[in-house]
């Protein structure tokens, strides 16, 4: 999904990344992440677990707007810019992981995605993805 509809307040102390160091910043511009701060952070309320730090790429936003999740459409109401390829962007595991399987998966930052992402895919599979932070 775009993102939440309230702001949440609380957040993991110390969140650790997929290589199991510390969870850097994924993007500032456009601000990004569930509690909006930049980082792929999450807690137990983040039910979407937006913890997949991605770059965008033509094919995925289509692959995501014709998955029901359109990113490309800014949504003032929201706070949300609109995305465009090369914006990273806090993904949705489970959409991350869709993507995957149709071919269509954006590159990802390892040490921007949180380690709660290896409960929806192997490290291994993230490290094909991989690019520089």
């Amino acid at each position: 999904m775009i993102g939440a509809m309230t702001t949440p307040t609380r957040r993991t102390a110390a969140a650790r990344n997929v290589l199991g160091g510390e969870l850097k910043s994924c993007s500032d511009s456009p601000r990004t992440g569930f509690f909006r701060d930049g980082c792929c952070n999450t807690t137990p309320e983040d039910l979407g677990a937006h913890t997949v730090c991605a770059e965008m790429t033509a094919d995925f936003l289509w692959f995501s707007q014709q998955a029901g999740n359109d990113l490309s459409t800014p949504r003032p109401e929201y706070g949300f810019p609109g995305l465009q390829p090369g914006d990273r962007w806090c993904l949705c595991a489970s959409r991350w992981v869709e993507a995957h399987e149709a071919g269509k998966a954006p590159r990802v930052v390892l040490e921007a995605t949180h380690e709660r992402t290896l409960d929806h895919v192997s490290l291994a599979v993230l490290q094909q993805y991989a690019i520089p932070g």
